[in-house]
């Protein structure tokens, strides 16, 4: 991983800012504005990667870098950029740009901060320093990363992914959407791709920093403005499925039965068991089932359900999902039943770069902005950036911790809060000798 160049690291103290005119940073209307694209009839927002909705918020937001002297530039994969350049001439003007966003997708009948937030708060916060501070010592730049929720394609951080050159425009070109429609004909209709005449999306950065709602409710119930995120879980997702037997449901004994779905039941029982006993922070969750035939009077032959288990250390991670698989595995023998398991999704555990956190942890202080230090139960995009370049998340509240929902709120006060520590750190690191 790459460290910072010597002028940015913490050792170099740039005064706390006075930030003039705060209050002139409308970052509650900017997300009202964005909110209008995709927005839905559940009050909602679905944006969905290459969609018109998606496509509408990613060219407006490109005018609206523009509007606020920003250099708007897009790459192959979508993603969009608005860059504050550094002078030729300046100190710095070389080194690798700090970049601040997150995603503009969403889930479907999603809520309006979730990612949206990141990227609103970084065109307002360059365009904030350009217009009060001039042109940085280093350049900086904003990214609205045109994918990380996987909602419409079975692949999920394909922003990150492309920049970070982990996964290329080749390796997912054959997916489909559940429409059928293929991966490469929605780049190419969405007018991006190999031959789009953008510029291809692998590049490095000399920082990462994004800013999101916590999607939690830790900070609001311990009374928290500001969570700096120290490690982001690892996940492992699965899809179990069971094999047993059709038959009739009032003429098969019970103990004859090769019931697929109360072998599942049993399995989903044994995954809250083992989760507890593994004791926090690991959790396991199984969101879906499904069984076939799937009617009231026959014994299912099928069953399926997913499994995602969640902790900030692989070994644990590794560990619960050995436990489980036994279980499961004694379960499937004693009731007659076939098992078998795809894994979807594997991914490490990353913590956060020290240095910057300590620098967020500073700036809180000095902004009296009550704070803690707390791992990301959801994944990020940050996970991705951070074995390719120094990268920190800065956490807001979120009312009842509700998100990927219409009824995502966090109060305009504390989307400000988070705005303020993110222009510090922006100004330390752009404008600071």
């Amino acid at each position: 991983m790459t460290e910072f160049e010597p002028f940015m690291g913490s050792e170099t103290e740039v005064p706390i800012l006075p930030l003039p005119q705060l209050a002139e940073v409308k970052l509650q209307g900017m997300l009202d504005w964005l909110s209008t694209f995709g927005a839905d009839a559940k009050g909602g927002v679905t944006r969905l990667l290459y969609d018109k909705a998606w496509c509408e918020a990613q060219h407006a937001l490109a005018a609206r870098m523009e509007q606020m002297g920003l250099l708007p530039e897009f790459d192959q994969s979508g993603n969009l950029y608005g860059t504050l350049r550094a002078a030729d001439s300046a100190e710095g003007a070389e080194q690798l740009p700090i970049v601040t966003g997150s995603h503009i997708d969403s889930v479907v009948y999603g809520g309006r901060y979730d990612g949206a937030y990141g990227v609103a708060a970084g065109v307002l916060g360059l365009e904030y320093l350009r217009r009060h501070f001039g042109t940085p010592k280093r350049t900086l730049q904003v990214v609205s990363l045109c994918e990380e929720e996987g909602s419409r394609f079975p692949f999920a951080y394909w922003g990150s992914r492309s920049i970070t050159g982990i996964t290329s425009l080749e390796d997912i070109q054959h997916l489909t959407d559940k429409d059928g429609i293929p991966f490469s004909q929605a780049i190419r209709e969405a007018g991006f791709g190999s031959d789009s005449g953008y510029r291809p999306a692998a590049q490095k950065y000399g920082a990462f920093i994004e800013l999101h709602i916590e999607q939690g409710q830790v900070l609001e119930r311990l009374g928290h403005s500001i969570g700096i995120v120290s490690d982001i879980v690892g996940q492992k997702r699965l899809s179990i499925s069971i094999s047993g037997e059709a038959n009739h449901a009032g003429t098969t004994p019970m103990s004859w039965r090769k019931d697929a779905l109360a072998g599942a039941a049993e399995m989903i029982t044994a995954v809250r068991t083992i989760a507890m006993a593994a004791g926090e922070p690991l959790v396991a969750t199984v969101g879906r089932i499904t069984a076939e035939p799937g009617v009231g009077n026959v014994v299912a032959a099928q069953a399926e359900f997913s499994l995602d288990i969640r902790h900030i250390r692989q070994e644990s991670i590794d560990r619960c999902w050995h436990d489980m698989l036994q279980a499961f595995l004694q379960i499937a023998s004693k009731l007659q039943l076939e098992l078998n398991w795809e894994e979807h999704l594997s991914v490490a555990p990353i913590p956060m770069n020290e240095q910057i956190t300590a620098d967020l942890q500073n700036i809180c202080k000095q902004e009296q902005l009550s704070y803690m230090h707390m791992p990301s139960g959801a994944g990020h995009d940050s996970q991705i950036f951070q074995p390719a370049c120094p990268t920190a998340m800065i956490f807001v509240p979120s009312q009842g911790g509700i998100s990927h929902s219409p009824l995502e709120f966090t109060a305009e006060e504390d989307l400000m809060r988070g705005f303020r520590v993110l222009v510090q750190l922006l100004y330390k690191y752009g404008y600071g000798s």
